[in-house]
C-alpha cells in the first residue's frame, strides 16, 4: 500500500487461495485491457472472458497472452462451455482451450439442462486439465432451487475435482443467489455456508450493495466475482474499510 495505517484487515497475498477478486472483461480492446491492468493488476487474481465474448473478440490470442504476462489466469466464460456442449463439440472445447494455452476451465449448465452426473463427468475430466470452476445455479429467473439442493449440487461438484464453486447471478446480479431486484437471499447464502466452506465459493456480486453483504458477512476475504474492470480499486478499497460503506467495520470498537 502506498502509506501506512493501522487497523486494516489483513488481505491474502497473490497468488490467492481465497480472497479471490474475479473480474469480467466483456470485450475490452487491448488498448483497454493494457489500462486495465496498469490500474488494477495487483488486486485482480482471475479474469473471466465473459459468456461467448472470445468467439467474436478480434486478437483474441494477445488478449489472453497480456493477461498472463501479468501472471493473470483468464478463462472462457461457462456459456461458451455450453455452447460446445450442445453443438456435441466437447473435444473440440478442449482443443481450443489449450490451444490458447489456457488452463483455468469453467463447467456450468445455466442456459442449458446438463444431468447432474453428467456434469460432474466433465468436471473430472477437464480437473486433470487444469483448474476448473463450476457454476451452479440457473441464469431463468422463474428457476428457483432449494438450498439444500445448492448444497448437494456444490458439494458434489467439489468432490468431482472442481477447485472452486461459481454461485450464479448472471453480470447483472439478479438470478441464482439474488431476488429480481439484485437482493441477497440471505437465508439461502447462510445456510450454503452451513456445508460448503467460503473460501471454495466464488460469489457473482457485480453489484456494490451485494459486494457489501459478502465483505460484511464473509469478512474482507471474500471471494468475489463478476467485477467490472473499472469497479477493481473501488472494491479493495472497501475491503479494507476505506470506503463509507465499510468505514466502521474493521476498526477498533473503542
Amino acid at each position: 500500500m502506498n502509506f501506512n495505517l493501522t487497523q486494516i484487515p489483513e488481505r491474502t497475498q497473490k497468488p490467492r487461495q481465497h480472497g479471490l477478486t474475479m473480474v469480467m472483461d466483456k470485450g475490452l480492446s487491448l488498448e483497454e485491457a493494457r489500462n486495465f491492468l496498469s490500474a488494477a493488476s495487483p488486486h485482480v487474481d482471475i479474469v473471466k472472458l465473459g459468456f461467448g465474448t472470445s468467439f467474436v473478440t478480434p486478437n483474441l490470442r494477445q488478449k489472453i497472452e497480456l493477461y498472463q504476462a501479468a501472471n493473470i489466469p483468464v478463462y472462457f466464460g461457462g456459456t461458451l462451455f455450453e455452447a460446445f456442449l450442445i453443438r456435441n463439440q466437447f473435444e473440440e472445447y478442449v482443443r481450443t482451450v489449450q490451444d490458447y494455452g489456457i488452463s483455468y476451465m469453467e463447467v456450468s449448465d445455466g442456459s442449458i439442462i446438463i444431468p447432474h452426473a453428467e456434469k460432474c463427468g466433465y468436471i473430472e475430466k477437464l480437473a486433470k486439465l487444469g483448474l476448473v470452476l463450476s457454476e451452479v445455479g440457473s441464469k431463468d429467473a422463474e428457476h428457483i432451487i432449494p438450498p439444500y439442493k445448492w448444497i448437494e449440487l456444490m458439494s458434489a461438484e467439489l468432490s468431482a475435482g472442481a477447485t472452486y464453486v461459481i454461485a450464479e447471478a448472471r453480470e447483472s446480479g439478479n438470478v441464482g443467489i439474488y431476488r429480481g431486484s439484485g437482493e441477497v437471499r440471505e437465508g439461502l447464502v447462510q445456510e450454503i455456508l452451513t456445508q460448503i466452506p467460503a473460501e471454495k465459493i466464488i460469489w457473482e456480486a457485480p453489484q456494490k450493495a451485494q459486494q457489501l453483504y459478502f465483505l460484511e458477512l464473509v469478512g474482507c476475504n471474500a471471494n468475489l466475482g463478476n467485477l467490472a474492470p473499472h469497479e477493481v480499486i473501488s472494491l479493495e478499497a472497501m475491503r479494507v474499510g476505506l470506503r463509507g460503506d465499510t468505514f466502521h467495520l474493521f476498526l477498533d470498537k473503542e
